[in-house]
């Protein structure tokens, strides 16, 4: 998978502040995706594009399945589709990836004693390994 390119061009980083979170709404998402630059070589959309030169295409390797990818390959090299055809496109496959995981951040945003409860529980549960383990420890040590 190569680097996701932020809203800037640039290696997606919150430092940078380009980055597209997890917690971030699909307005949120749209409005960062759609002013990103693209293939600065395709002035007009009459000019045919180089996907490999597109930031916008490296969340296309991420989300859109093979095919769509092909067929979004293919119009941008024949200029068959422009730069905010295949952002709508990416738009579509982001949002739907995302969807679950918002979703389910979302459940615990109305319950955040249960994200408590699940700390716990693997904190319980990785004390239980971590006594097992002094207790092989401290027999191979003598104590």
């Amino acid at each position: 998978m190569p680097k996701l390119a932020g809203t800037d061009g640039r290696k997606m980083s919150k430092s940078y502040g380009n980055a597209i979170y997890l917690k971030d709404s699909p307005e949120e998402i749209r409005k960062k995706i759609m002013p990103m630059k693209t293939d600065t070589k395709r002035q007009r959309r009459t000019d045919p594009g180089e996907p490999a030169d597109c930031p916008v295409f490296t969340l296309h390797q991420a989300f859109v399945p093979q095919e769509k990818r092909d067929e979004i390959v293919e119009g941008c090299r024949t200029a068959g589709i422009g730069c905010r055809d295949c952002k709508a496109v990416v738009l579509e496959y982001l949002l739907k990836a995302l969807a679950p995981i918002q979703e389910r951040r979302a459940g615990f945003e109305k319950n955040p004693g249960l994200i408590w409860d699940i700390l716990e529980e693997g904190n319980g549960r990785a004390r239980a390994a971590a006594r097992a383990t002094m207790a092989i420890v401290r027999e191979a040590l003598g104590f």
